[in-house]
């Protein structure tokens, strides 16, 4: 354990960067950046490492369980990434996880040691700065990245006999802290090196010879950076300064059109938003992130601290939370509305790029209850949590917010349904049913067909993962012949079709579950849906192979798993994989089934449960094994079996895919 300490600004993060870079070869299971500045409650802290890990757990023990269960035969770096928010949970997990895994070891940076037993702290000072008539070899560290910046900001910049006094002194004022170098750098698009100097020389005669002058809003930061970072602020025009303070509410990058939702008012027009921001970026406020589709904006966590402290001094933070809150509610409304359609990969991409904000507007309504919001905004979310790979997270928000929020509310109804869903999901079906039998309760006092509906789904899904299959057929079985998706996609009807299917093919009724799962298979392609589409064609799959039919299992389960990849669904990743096995190895390509079934296994030790614990999906992969090892000898199984446990995944994927 090693902890890079140091003042804000002076690289911490970029130092941690670059050693887990150089290192990272050393360690066979690699090196992972897990960013904690963005979260506010230190719960969440093993979640948000769990999630940066390849892994998918997908039952309901302790995260920070699942973690070192994960990590503890694994050869692995964790760089975790600005810790002093949340030191105590930092340390408590660290402590955990180094106790359960030899080959772990962590670097984290933090303003202040975790204090653990055995940490090494590595205190990071400024860059060097030669003192005034020293001589040094070369630019020097402090005045060479002065130099490097200058020249980014200003094309052509050098160096020269009669620059170099003024750059040093300003090395030497700013104390050689990069972070506050790299903001006077940037001030050179409109002011000469000299200009520059002179300005922070006032400032720092204000910050010296007049404490009482500084604005409250000042953070308790190192001198130099606090004057690099208030002589920005200072320079900015009032717009920018507003919408500077008003952005800190967002928790890690934000697009333009968010930006707009939250900050423009009748201080900040809209339509001078995109100005504003470009200006922000020029003055190295905001950093541009361009983006396979729309771009987005980011602010460094010492930047943002300076414009929240601004937005308190203002009065104005509970506002700007609350419209950061309304926008994000606002998005989980039309992803709810918008999600059994065409739209699903980009719902998933939208929706990663704004977890950070997302967790941020969940937290808020958690902190600052008020009326039924925090209810509904986890349970609109259900997409994201159970379709995007969130499950666990989401069972944390949505429970929080049910234990909060008692009242009989439709707000609370589709929290339960959505809970109910994320439990059987994880393998806790009796949990599963209680949430969907209160919400089936609620539904009935609310007189709320539709949610009904969703709760006599997810009693059948519950069914489903406890092995009651009978009980789960009569159920599916009311649902899809009581109702048709003619106005457009009704999730609780495709949910029930995807059941009788499944409980057809349990039953050996091939016909009747192809029958079904076509019928659910046309109404998705007909509104351009994915998601249950590819579970439909799963299902095919089995049932395919039940039939004998091993080519048309497997092209059932290569599309099913393209979909489940595309939209990053671990759990149906590791189910198309190993359907595309046991199809493989009917045909009798037993090495490549092998490997397969090795890649399939990668998933299955991070999603928990193997097969969900499905007594006759248990069955199935363990007469798949048996097969390959009958038709290939217990050593070439072995070998492809390992050659595809160990594969990269991207090569994984391309291999399976190509089958």
């Amino acid at each position: 354990m090693v902890t890079l300490t140091g003042v804000g600004g002076v690289g911490k993060t970029r130092l941690a960067l670059a050693a887990a870079d150089a290192v990272q070869v050393q360690f066979q299971d690699g090196a992972w950046f897990v960013e904690l500045s963005p979260l506010t409650n230190g719960v969440l802290v093993a979640h948000v490492i769990a999630e940066t890990l390849p892994l998918a757990d997908q039952t309901t023990r302790p995260m920070i369980d699942v973690v070192a269960e994960y990590l503890a035969e694994r050869e692995t770096l964790l760089v975790l990434d600005t810790c002093e928010h949340l030191a105590d949970a930092c340390a408590l997990a660290v402590e955990v996880l180094l106790r359960a895994a030899p080959g772990l070891r962590i670097l984290a940076t933090s303003r202040c040691p975790l204090n653990l037993a055995g940490e090494e702290v590595v205190v990071l000072d400024p860059l060097p700065v030669p003192g005034e008539g020293e001589r040094v070899e070369g630019e020097g560290d402090a005045l060479a990245l002065l130099a490097e910046r200058a020249g980014e900001a200003v094309p052509g910049f050098t160096v020269t006999d009669a620059n170099r006094p003024d750059l040093l002194w300003l090395c030497r004022r700013l104390e050689g802290l990069p972070l506050a170098i790299e903001l006077a750098a940037a001030r050179l698009r409109e002011l000469s090196v000299a200009e520059l100097a002179e300005g922070l020389d006032d400032r720092f005669s204000v910050l010296g010879n007049d404490r009482e002058s500084v604005h409250d809003a000042d953070p308790p930061w190192h001198q130099a950076l606090r004057t690099a970072i208030g002589w920005s602020h200072q320079l900015c025009t009032p717009g920018e300064r507003l919408l500077w303070a008003q952005l800190s509410v967002f928790a890690g990058s934000f697009d333009a059109e968010a930006a707009r939702q939250v900050c423009a008012d009748e201080w900040l027009p809209g339509d001078e938003l995109p100005r504003l921001l470009g200006e922000l970026v020029e003055k190295s406020i905001l950093a541009w992130l361009p983006t396979g589709g729309d771009e987005r904006y980011g602010m460094l966590d010492t930047i943002r601290e300076f414009g929240g402290h601004w937005l308190r001094a203002l009065g104005e933070e509970d506002v700007l939370r609350q419209r950061h809150r309304d926008h994000y509610l606002a998005l989980a409304r039309r992803g709810d509305a918008g999600w059994l359609g065409p739209d699903q990969y980009a719902w998933c991409g939208r929706l990663a790029d704004e977890h950070d904000n997302v967790r941020a507007a969940v937290e808020f309504c958690l902190e600052r209850p008020a009326g039924h919001v925090a209810l509904e905004l986890t349970g609109r979310l259900w997409f994201f949590w159970h379709c995007c790979g969130f499950t666990r997270e989401g069972l944390h928000y949505l429970e929080r917010a049910l234990a909060l929020d008692t009242e009989p509310s439709r707000a609370r109804a589709q929290a339960l349904w959505v809970c109910s869903l994320i439990l059987s999901d994880l393998g806790d079906a009796p949990r599963g049913e209680r949430r969907a039998t209160e919400c089936a309760d609620l539904a009935e006092r609310l007189g709320d067909t539709e949610l009904a509906d969703e709760a006599r789904a997810m009693v059948a899904f519950a069914a489903v993962i406890s092995g009651d299959i009978q009980r789960a057929k009569g159920l599916a079985q009311g649902l899809f012949d009581g109702h048709r998706c003619e106005g457009g996609l009704v999730h609780p009807v495709l949910a029930a079709a995807l059941f009788l299917g499944y409980a057809y093919t349990f039953e050996g009724e091939i016909d009747k579950a192809v029958a079904v799962l076509e019928h659910l298979r046309n109404d998705c392609e007909r509104y351009g849906e994915f998601w249950m589409r590819a579970y439909a064609d799963y299902l095919l799959a089995r049932a395919e192979l039940a039939r004998g039919h091993h080519a048309a299992a497997r092209h059932r389960g290569r599309a099913a798993l393209e979909v489940k990849h595309g939209l990053n669904d671990c759990l149906g990743m590791a189910m198309c994989l190993d359907v595309m096995a046991a199809a493989t190895a009917g045909a009798g390509l037993g090495e490549r089934a092998a490997r397969l079934l090795g890649l399939a296994q990668q998933l299955w030790d991070t999603l928990g449960k193997p097969q969900l614990g499905l007594p006759d999906w248990v069955a199935a992969r363990e007469r798949c094994e048996q097969q390959i090892r009958q038709a290939i000898g217990d050593h070439a199984y072995e070998a492809a079996y390992e050659a595809g446990r160990a594969a990269t995944w991207d090569a994984g994927m391309a291999y399976a895919l190509s089958c």
